[in-house]
C-alpha cells in the first residue's frame, strides 16, 4: 500500500508499507519526486530486490559475527577467519554500517593492508591480502542475499598481484641435516614425510594402525589429520579435500625408519606415531621444534622453511624418476592435475631436446639415405 499526500506546508509526503506491515515515509518538495521514489520502491519489491532502508544500519562487525557463527567451517578454518577479521578487517571496517561502506572504502582498506606500518612491519603478503579480502567479500555478498544492502561494495576491487615463485626442492643433504637436527623421537617423521609427501597435519595425525609395514607392498593409509583446536587441544579432523584420502607406497628407507621408531617407543595400535610429552603435537608447539632444526639444516626462503619443503622434495624425486603427472597428483592428494602442474610443472624435463632429435633423425639424415628411402617407397 502506497500513497502521496501534500501537507499544509506544501511538502509532499510519500509513504508505503513493506511486506512486514512496517510503514516507511519520505518527504519531497515536488510531487513528481515523491512519485519517482515510490515507483522505484515498487519496482524493487516486484523484482525481489527490495531492501529495508534501516537494515543497512547494522555495523559490519555485528553482521560479520552473525555470518561467522552460521558458517559450516572446520574449526581451523573458523579460527583462521576470525583471526583475519579481528586483526585486519574490524579495525577499519568494523564500526561502519553496512550501507555506508562504499567501493572506495573497500579499495582503500585493501591498499592499507599492503602498506608497511610501525617501522616497516605490518604489510601483508599479496596472497594473504587475497585471503582476507575473500572473507570480507563473502560477508558483503551474504548481506546482499539477506537484504541488508542492495549491492556489494566489493565489485571491481583491485588486489595486489601475487607473483608465484617456482618451487626449489631441498637437497638430500638438507633432508639428512633436518633428520639430524630434530629431536631423536621426531627423526622418523622427517624421513616419513620426505619419502611420502604427506602434509603436516596428516603426519602428525598418523596412528600405528594406518601403517602396513609387512609384506611385499608396504603402504600408509591417509584418511584423517590432526587439527589444533582453540585452547591448544588436538583432535582428528577430515582431510583437506576428497582427493586427499589415499594410500601411499612406503619405500624401504621409510619402512626401516618406522620400524626403528616403533622398536624404540611403545606405541599402541591406535596411538599417534609422533607426540611430545605423550600428547598430540599442536601446530604452535611443532613450530617451536621445527624452526631451529630448519635453520640448522640451512633451509631458506627459496626452498621454504616449513615442513612443506619435504613435500616438495618428495614430488621432485617422483618427477626426476619419470613418474607421470597423474601419479604425482595421486601421491600428493592434489584435487586436480592442474594443481600439480601449476606447482611442479617446471620440474618435468623440457621436450625441446626430444623435438630436435626427432627432426634431426629425419631431415638431418644423409641425402643418399633419403633418396634410397624415396626410391624404395
Amino acid at each position: 500500500m502506497a500513497s502521496i499526500k501534500q501537507r499544509a506546508d506544501g511538502v509532499w509526503r510519500a509513504r508505503y508499507r513493506d511486506g512486514a506491515g512496517k510503514e516507511h515515509a519520505r518527504h519531497f518538495k515536488l510531487k513528481r519526486d515523491a512519485q519517482r521514489w515510490l515507483d522505484e520502491v515498487t519496482t524493487s519489491v516486484v523484482t525481489g530486490q527490495y531492501v529495508d532502508p534501516k537494515a543497512g544500519r547494522l555495523t559490519f562487525q555485528a553482521y560479520a559475527e552473525t555470518w561467522l557463527s552460521a558458517q559450516v567451517h572446520r574449526p581451523a578454518t573458523a579460527e583462521l577467519y576470525r583471526s583475519h577479521l579481528e586483526r585486519h578487517a574490524y579495525p577499519v571496517l568494523g564500526s561502519l554500517t553496512l550501507a555506508s561502506v562504499l567501493r572506495t572504502t573497500v579499495q582503500g582498506w585493501v591498499k592499507g593492508l599492503t602498506v608497511p606500518v610501525d617501522g616497516g612491519r605490518g604489510a601483508l603478503a599479496p596472497a594473504t591480502v587475497g585471503v582476507v579480502y575473500t572473507v570480507v567479500a563473502s560477508i558483503f555478498r551474504a548481506a546482499v542475499r539477506d537484504r541488508k544492502i542492495a549491492s556489494t561494495p566489493c565489485d571491481g576491487i583491485a588486489l595486489p598481484e601475487v607473483v608465484k615463485t617456482r618451487v626449489q626442492p631441498l637437497t638430500t643433504a638438507q633432508v639428512d641435516a633436518l633428520a639430524a637436527a630434530v629431536p631423536e623421537h621426531l627423526r622418523a617423521l622427517v624421513i616419513l614425510t620426505a619419502g611420502t609427501g604427506m602434509r603436516q597435519g596428516e603426519v602428525l595425525g598418523l596412528t600405528r594402525d594406518r601403517l602396513r609395514l609387512l609384506g611385499k607392498n608396504p603402504e600408509v593409509t591417509i584418511d584423517r589429520q590432526l587439527v589444533t583446536q582453540p585452547g591448544a587441544e588436538t583432535a582428528f579432523g577430515p582431510l583437506k579435500t576428497g582427493a586427499s584420502y589415499r594410500s601411499v607406497p612406503l619405500p624401504r628407507v621409510v619402512v626401516d625408519a618406522l620400524n626403528d621408531h616403533l622398536a624404540q617407543y611403545d606405541i599402541a595400535d591406535s596411538g599417534l606415531l609422533f607426540t611430545i610429552d605423550g600428547k598430540g603435537i599442536t601446530r604452535q608447539r611443532f613450530g617451536h621444534v621445527w624452526r631451529p632444526a630448519a635453520k640448522a639444516a640451512g633451509l631458506t626462503a627459496a626452498t621454504g622453511t616449513g615442513m612443506h619443503a619435504l613435500r616438495h622434495y618428495y614430488a621432485s624425486l617422483l618427477i626426476r624418476y619419470g613418474e607421470s603427472v597423474k601419479t604425482v597428483q595421486g601421491r600428493l592428494g592434489h584435487k586436480s592435475a592442474t594443481e600439480t602442474l601449476d606447482t611442479y610443472g617446471h620440474m618435468w624435463a623440457d621436450s625441446d631436446d626430444r623435438t630436435r632429435e626427432a627432426v634431426d633423425s629425419v631431415l638431418g639424415a644423409p641425402a643418399d639415405s633419403l633418396r634410397t628411402g624415396s626410391g624404395s617407397a
